[in-house]
C-alpha cells in the first residue's frame, strides 16, 4: 500500500464524540513507552504526525488520523503506566474499553509489544480480554533494531508459544522497527488486504 496522505483529524475523550463516518478504523495500543507514536509515524511516512515523547503515558485521548482519505489509524492511550493516579488509570481503562467494545467502525486492534521483554502479565491480560470479547486483533512487536535478528525471533517465538497454552488459533503478528522501517510493508499490506475484502463485501 502506498501512503499518499496522512493527517491528524481529531482527539476525543469518549467514543461517543469520535468521527461519525463509516470508514474502517485500525486501533494501535500498547503499554506506555512501547514506541506507538514512532510506529504510527513510520507507517504513515510522516515524522511528526503522532506526537512522540520521552515521558510515558502522554496519550490521554482517542486520536484519529485519516490515511489516503479511506481509513483511520486510531492512537489509543497506553495502558499500565504506574505513575498515573488510580483515578486517571480507571478513566483511561474505561475510555479504552468503551471504544474497543462499542465502536462499530473498528476493524482490528494492533497490540504493540516491546520485542526485548518476556511476556508481561498486563499485556497477556489485555490480549486475553480482546479474545474473550471477540475483538479481531494482531500483535506488532516493536523495537526490533534493539536486538539481533536471532534474539528477536527467539523472543517472539517464546511469546507466541506462551499464548498457545490457552489459545487454539494464534493471532497474526508482525516484527517492526520504527528506526529501520522494518515491517512497514507487511503491516500496511495486511491493512490493505482487509480494506479490499471489506469493499468486496459492500459491492
Amino acid at each position: 500500500m502506498e501512503i499518499k496522505k496522512a493527517e491528524f483529524v481529531i482527539s476525543n475523550p469518549t467514543v461517543q464524540t469520535c468521527p461519525k463516518d463509516t470508514k474502517p478504523e485500525y486501533a494501535f495500543i500498547g503499554r506506555s513507552n512501547v514506541g506507538k507514536s514512532s510506529l504510527i509515524n513510520m507507517l504513515c511516512g510522516r515524522k511528526g504526525l503522532a506526537k512522540t515523547s520521552a515521558t510515558p503515558g502522554k496519550t490521554l485521548l482517542i486520536n484519529h488520523f485519516i490515511v489516503n482519505n479511506e481509513w483511520y489509524i486510531v492512537d489509543l492511550p497506553g495502558y499500565g503506566y504506574a505513575k498515573q493516579s488510580k483515578t486517571m488509570r480507571n478513566k483511561l481503562e474505561q475510555m479504552i474499553s468503551s471504544y474497543i467494545l462499542q465502536r462499530k467502525q473498528l476493524i482490528n486492534v494492533f497490540v504493540l509489544i516491546d520485542i526485548r521483554h518476556e511476556q508481561q502479565l498486563i499485556d497477556r491480560e489485555f490480549i486475553d480480554w480482546l479474545g474473550q470479547s471477540n475483538i479481531p486483533f494482531s500483535i506488532i512487536f516493536t523495537k526490533a533494531d534493539k536486538l539481533s535478528a536471532a534474539k528477536g525471533k527467539q523472543n517472539v517465538e517464546a511469546f507466541m508459544t506462551k499464548l498457545e497454552e490457552s489459545w487454539e488459533i494464534l493471532p497474526p503478528y508482525f516484527i517492526t522497527s520504527a528506526e529501520k522501517r522494518t515491517g512497514r510493508d507487511e503491516v500496511l499490506n495486511y491493512i490493505e488486504d482487509i480494506n479490499n475484502h471489506l469493499k468486496e463485501e459492500t459491492i
